[in-house]
């Protein structure tokens, strides 16, 4: 293996990813492509994660440079607006990004003579689906722009793959735990950001919504299964369910699990709410067949006290974090507000030397 190209890379997953790969592959060339939005989110980083990567390049997967493509063995696609919130922000940009920016990529690096192609996938897709733990063959029923992007990619990679272009999409659960780009967007985050800062979790549900989880350095041992599987493990297109069983939870059961690492924790619900239609089960079989020695190694209250300590040694204590830029909804607000970005999130070059408000040194570090 000769090269292999990273994109979205410095966002919440990428850094775990990139130190994944070093360290399997220290022989390949690693090449890092992404636009930077959350490049200054750094949380608690001793050094800039991307001094692990041959090279850093900054631009849009919308215009990838067609050379960028020349000699690469892989791409890993992490590039996405990616969460709920966002993608009902910015829903026509997120199917330009996630969906028809992905399949150019996809088909580009084919056309480079790439041979393997390794996408970023989610879970979500299963939408509504509490009766049962969903298999890769389940019905579909994605119920926000993020989802669909991601059910309309495997669609169309699908037909891309063969003998010569192996594809794998690999449908994650929910992300966690601790990053150098730590988002606190994300359940488990949000919950234990929440009982360190003010000692409260309120629980925007009654709690029974289910959700699939796992750790974030799981998601690159994951990756990094992909890059090398082989063909005959799984064909030449193979969309799989990444977790473990084990981490299918109940809201209101994370809630439980924070509150015990963390002392004194007040957990409140909202029974007047309407009921959360995002609930779904997962069911890992085909991942933990096909990768036996690729399965999650984390768990969830070792997750949560790396995420405590994490967060206690930054001296976190920001009760709005909610408002702040380990949210990234937050960050693109800002940088539209400042008139660095315009309304389909491409970079105003005239602008870009504006300032923003000054961040709280505390947060990110």
């Amino acid at each position: 293996m000769k090269r292999i190209l990273i994109t979205g890379n410095m966002g919440y997953v990428g850094p775990g990813v990139v130190r994944r790969l070093r360290q399997a592959f220290p022989g390949a060339e690693l090449i890092g492509y992404d636009l930077g939005f959350f490049a200054h989110c750094l949380t608690g980083a001793d050094c800039l994660p991307e001094i692990r990567l041959d090279r850093q390049v900054f631009g849009d997967v919308r215009r990838l440079p067609l050379d960028l493509l020349s000699g690469v063995d892989v791409v890993v696609n992490l590039a996405a607006i990616s969460n709920d919130p966002m993608s009902h922000a910015f829903e026509d940009v997120t199917l330009a990004v996630n969906h028809r920016a992905g399949i150019e990529l996809a088909r580009r690096a084919k056309a480079a003579g790439v041979r393997s192609f390794v996408f970023a996938s989610s879970c979500s897709m299963y939408g509504a689906g509490a009766d049962a733990p969903r298999t890769e063959s389940a019905v579909l029923n994605p119920l926000t722009a993020y989802a669909r992007s991601k059910v309309l990619s495997e669609q169309d990679l699908a037909p891309l793959a063969d003998e010569h272009f192996r594809v794998t999409c690999l449908r994650f659960a929910t992300a966690c735990g601790w990053s150098e780009r730590l988002r606190l967007d994300l359940v488990v985050n949000d919950f234990v950001a929440g009982a360190v800062a003010t000692g409260r979790i309120n629980i925007l549900s009654d709690g029974t919504p289910w959700r699939p989880l796992i750790h974030v350095q799981d998601m690159a041992r994951a990756i990094e299964w992909a890059v090398e599987r082989p063909a005959a493990n799984g064909g030449a297109f193979l969309a799989v369910n990444v977790g473990a069983d084990a981490w299918n939870y109940q809201v209101h059961e994370l809630a439980t699990a924070v509150a015990a690492a963390v002392p004194g924790t007040e957990v409140t619900l909202n029974h007047e709410a309407p009921p959360d239609k995002r609930s779904y089960r997962v069911d890992f079989s085909l991942f933990r067949r096909l990768a036996p020695f690729h399965q999650p190694q984390r768990t969830l209250p070792d997750t949560i006290v790396e995420l405590r300590d994490q967060l206690q040694h930054m001296g976190f204590h920001d009760a709005e974090f909610r408002v702040s830029q380990l949210m990234r909804l937050r960050v693109l607000t800002a940088l539209r507000e400042a008139g660095r970005l315009n309304e389909e999130l491409e970079w105003q070059r005239s602008a870009v030397a504006r300032p923003l408000v000054a961040a709280d040194p505390e947060l990110v570090a």
